[in-house]
């Protein structure tokens, strides 16, 4: 049976080509294009994408318009049965603003949009996502965002770290967040936000591929399951 992913579209998105043709490299498979309006998702779903941009323009917070997209229904659903929910940038903002995810994304520090490539550390190489990297490996991905800095109390943060569910740090932080947070797991370890952009980071041309492992760590660990 083909692998079957999805990439959600809100208004607003502008990065769910990119993570389409980033799936289709990996497994072979053009994922399902699903509208933010539509009242249910596709059936027999391996993997959902959140992808970025602005929906919404921003208005009222960061990805707390789509939040309630009826499509969102869906996705719940299904990150509650296991089905592996990636948000990148704007769907990080998304997740944790449908409360799929600990914390929010503030303003930049700096008030300024960041548009460049970013050094992670991983810190959690034993999700789906991450399996494909060494534990405290560096690896280099573009960010491009506005609303980036991440945000939770310190209990809140303090939970996350002793469960391991930080995936990703900044090398140098670049918008503010909390413990220099790039991406967080949820307690079942089959959702990830991260504000970085994996999917730009596929091809030679890209001007790296350190993206690909998490793409293809996540089709593996599907098969194997």
């Amino acid at each position: 049976m083909a692998f079957r992913a999805a990439v959600i579209t809100f208004p607003g998105s502008n990065c769910d080509r990119d993570m389409a043709v980033a799936i289709e490299r990996v497994t072979g498979t053009a994922p399902l294009r699903v509208w933010h309006a539509d009242a249910e998702l596709p059936e027999r779903l391996d993997f959902i994408a959140l992808p970025g941009g602005f929906s919404y323009g921003d208005y009222l917070r960061s990805g707390a318009m789509a939040a309630n997209s009826p499509v969102m229904r869906g996705v719940k659903q299904q990150a509650e049965r296991g089905v592996p929910v990636l948000g990148v940038c704007n769907g990080f903002q998304v997740l944790t603003e449908a409360g799929l995810l600990p914390g929010a994304l503030m303003r930049n520090a700096s008030q300024n949009f960041i548009c460049r490539t970013v050094p992670l550390t991983v810190e959690n190489n034993q999700s789906l996502f991450t399996g494909g990297y060494d534990q405290g490996q560096t690896i280099h991905i573009p960010v491009a965002h506005h609303d980036g800095n991440y945000f939770a109390d310190e209990d809140t943060l303090d939970r996350i770290e002793g469960e391991g569910r930080v995936a990703f740090r900044y090398v140098e932080n670049c918008n503010g967040s909390r413990r220099d947070i790039a991406g967080v797991l949820n307690a079942a370890g089959n959702v990830l936000g991260m504000m970085p952009h994996p999917e730009r980071a596929v091809d030679p041309a890209h001007g790296g591929t350190d993206g690909l492992a998490l793409f293809e760590n996540a089709l593996k660990a599907l098969a194997e399951a």
